[in-house]
């Protein structure tokens, strides 16, 4: 009896494995064996999720291998309201895509209705703002707007426990920007520089009787 050399025998072992995978991939790719018949939507609050399904456009059947998830993600992403989009592939035939909306955190007054803005400061909404926003007084609010910009950098840079004090943001300018606490104490912010310097700061000292604050230079601190 003669015997093919092991390394001869190894190498029609590769080939036959080799097939079968092309073979299966051939299947998967091109059959409805592995056909999108499911697309699960989480992270919903505020958008609707037939806007979300029309945006995401996943084609019905085809195969989820050959779904370019970034592409579907981007275009559901481009809705005002939405933060960011994830696009992922379960097998053998479900799409579950995640979507974090976006969070107004200040909201400005206009002849059109308030404008709400995120922590990015986009603006993305034209609606009543969510309980406990607050409000941004400046001359040009709008997310092109360097002092609005700054705005929202003093105010995202503050504590949660701040934040949820203040009433209104005054911005004159982006080197001048005061916090009104809801309770009628007024925290003078200044710029956006050393803002994480000045929410360390300013926690403690609103512990002390005064009606102002003046934390733009956090190293100084003064209250009256």
């Amino acid at each position: 009896m003669r015997l093919r050399p092991p390394s001869r025998r190894m190498a029609l072992w590769a080939l036959a494995v080799a097939g079968v995978v092309v073979v299966l991939a051939v299947v998967a790719w091109f059959t409805p064996l592995l056909a999108v018949r499911t697309v699960t939507i989480d992270g919903l609050e505020t958008v609707p999720e037939k806007q979300v399904r029309d945006a995401l456009q996943v084609p019905e059947g085809v195969s989820i291998l050959r779904l370019n998830t970034d592409e579907i993600a981007h275009r559901a992403a481009a809705i005002p309201k939405v933060h960011s989009v994830r696009v992922r592939r379960v097998f053998p035939a479900t799409v579950r895509v995640t979507v974090e909306e976006r969070t107004a955190v200040l909201y400005f007054d206009s002849p059109q209705g308030p404008h709400l803005l995120d922590a990015d400061g986009v603006e993305f909404a034209i609606e009543p703002p969510p309980p406990g926003v607050p409000k941004l007084t400046t001359s040009r609010p709008g997310d092109s707007d360097p002092v609005t910009r700054a705005a929202v950098t003093v105010l995202t840079a503050a504590s949660q426990g701040l934040r949820g004090q203040v009433g209104e943001v005054v911005a004159r300018s982006v080197s001048d920007i005061e916090l009104k606490l809801r309770d009628g104490r007024t925290v003078l912010w200044g710029g956006a520089a050393d803002s994480a310097r000045k929410a360390e700061v300013v926690v403690p000292v609103l512990t002390r009787p005064g009606q102002v604050y003046d934390v733009s230079t956090p190293d100084l601190v003064t209250v009256r």
